[in-house]
């Protein structure tokens, strides 16, 4: 009698290879679905001669999410090798360090990350070590892009000249399968769970979401956010619009800009560069009843998601 048939009594402790092999069994069943502990890979040596590519996962924890203000406490990255159409290779590198900001860390902020004062104490960010991390990466990718470039930047420039990809914005998850595109939602998706809100967790979490095989196009999701990130987008702006249109804005799709980034408080939209002219007809007829040229940038993955623009 083996582990997958004899009776189990409180007594019975099982080993790794009886629970390994439970979770098979399961796994093969259309009722059952398994998901294993996340386990960070071990770094390899690349192979001479092999045409690869590095980037970097990056994920911040931080004071509070106002950029130009609040403080990084924790930065984690992992560099990982992919080939250019998208496969993942192997880790290079990991990067995990914390930083003592300038006033103690609320309540709030602990309660969601984890980190205290205690584990922040004495602790200070080595630049010249993250400027050397970054610096061979072709592709900074983070699980929110619009928040953690803008603090990157904010702390260390050599941020401000790579192309920078958002897994969290730039693929529909929801057209893939997927629940939403919450980081727990797609690890879950693809098998395992972790341990959420620390910097470097969460980027070995984003590692294996980016390996996973989307069914809908069968190569893996970092090959989709690639081909996504390097097509230029264009942001229009729609400013000065009446206050009452913000409903039909919003259904539309378009955010709110508050001004704290140094740019007009306006609504804004980002679209590829074949909806410009649907656009345009959309704010003539139904935003500003009039023959409108708004404002419109020409946004690529070096600059988008960027405060500097």
């Amino acid at each position: 009698m083996d582990a997958l048939t004899r009776p189990i009594r409180g007594e019975d402790t099982l080993d790794q290879a009886d629970l390994a092999a439970m979770a098979e069994v399961l796994a093969r069943s259309p009722d059952y679905r398994v998901l294993r502990r996340l386990v960070a890979r071990r770094t390899y040596m690349p192979t001479v001669g092999q045409e690869v590519r590095t980037g970097i996962l990056l994920d911040t924890e931080t004071t509070g999410l106002e950029h130009a203000r609040d403080e990084i406490i924790e930065l984690g990255m992992v560099k990982f090798d992919y080939t250019p159409d998208g496969r993942i290779v192997g880790v290079r590198d990991t990067f995990s360090a914390l930083n003592e900001p300038s006033a103690p860390i609320s309540a709030e902020v602990t309660a969601l990350t984890g980190i205290t004062d205690g584990m922040v104490a004495g602790h200070r960010f080595d630049d010249a070590a993250i400027a050397a991390f970054v610096d061979d990466a072709v592709i900074v990718i983070a699980h929110n892009s619009g928040f953690d470039r803008k603090f990157a930047e904010r702390y260390w420039s050599v941020f401000e000249q790579k192309a920078w990809g958002c897994s969290a914005t730039e693929i529909n998850w929801r057209s893939h399968g997927f629940a939403g595109a919450q980081l727990g939602y797609l690890l879950n998706g693809t098998g395992f769970f972790h341990h959420a809100h620390r910097a470097v967790d969460d980027c070995h979490a984003l590692l294996e979401v980016l390996d996973f095989v989307l069914p809908t196009t069968g190569a893996p999701a970092l090959a989709l956010l690639l081909e996504i990130a390097r097509r230029p987008t264009l942001r229009i702006w729609a400013e000065q619009t009446a206050f009452e249109l913000k409903d039909s804005l919003k259904r539309r799709g378009y955010r709110w800009n508050d001004g704290s980034d140094g740019r007009p408080k306006s609504w804004f939209i980002d679209v590829d560069e074949s909806g410009l002219d649907d656009e345009i007809a959309f704010l003539r007829a139904e935003i500003y009843n009039r023959d409108v040229e708004p404002t419109v940038q020409r946004l690529t993955a070096f600059t988008r998601f960027s405060g500097r623009i």
